[in-house]
């Protein structure tokens, strides 16, 4: 059963249990995807019904965002927490490298994917990196057919929203993967080249907030969380 918050369902997961249906979806037969929807993207969805139908089309939807959390709540339909992106691919990451699985980075600028690959070789043991290319491309074919040569497991897709959720429900069949992850601005963090919200700020769901400061051209996406909570507030009046 998955809860319902403006048209997007997400499973009501811990990050543990998140990981862990990961996994299972590894050794399954593929190909699946995963999608981390913030606020953002699910105001996205309510305007775009390729991405809605892409989002809710994947195997496993996890509440990236405090405003979701929140959201849920307010409908009446509380998740278990928040699970970000990030430390979902970080606890994914544990375990495949703890089973010699591969992975295969696609996205971000000239060079990112590179770094980060060197980066998740030293920081997890035992993961094999297939191969890597940035997310500046204009033909999906090319990339598909690198992706199906690599012998890839596990594919994260750092391309934004909406186009990475897209871009895995068009491809996913034909890449030969058998999970492949939908994880935005994670390849600059696993390259090192952009830090993370300190913890304090992580865990009193302020992120959001830290990444602004750092970034103030970030204000035009995050009036979408106003709005996102301006029409939580409507979907409840009518329950």
């Amino acid at each position: 059963m998955r809860v319902d918050v403006l048209g997007v369902g997400f499973d009501n997961l811990t990050l543990e249990e998140a990981a862990e249906r990961g996994m299972e979806l590894l050794r399954a037969e593929g190909p699946h995807y995963v999608v981390t929807p913030n606020p953002e993207i699910v105001e996205v969805c309510r305007e775009n019904p390729a991405a809605r139908e892409a989002v809710n089309g994947a195997a496993l939807v996890l509440p990236d965002g405090i405003g979701i959390i929140k959201g849920a709540a307010m409908l009446g339909t509380p998740l278990k927490e928040r699970v970000p992106g990030i430390e979902f691919a970080a606890r994914l990451l544990e375990r495949m490298a703890g089973e010699g699985m591969s992975l295969y980075l696609l996205g971000a600028k000239p060079g990112v994917a590179e770094t980060a690959a060197e980066r998740l070789r030293e920081q997890y043991p035992g993961l094999r990196i297939a191969g890597v290319h940035d997310g500046y491309f204009q033909e999906d074919a090319p990339i598909v057919e690198d992706i199906r040569r690599s012998g890839a497991d596990t594919v994260f897709v750092c391309l934004g929203a909406p186009k990475q959720e897209l871009w895995m429900a068009k491809n996913g069949p034909d890449t030969g993967a058998r999970l492949l992850c939908g994880l935005g601005g994670s390849m600059d963090v696993f390259a090192g080249t952009v830090k993370r919200a300190p913890k304090f700020w992580c865990e009193h769901g302020l992120e959001w907030f830290y990444r602004l400061c750092g970034d103030p051209r970030r204000l035009g996406r995050m009036m979408r969380l106003p709005l996102f909570l301006i029409h939580v507030k409507r979907e409840r009046r009518k329950k």
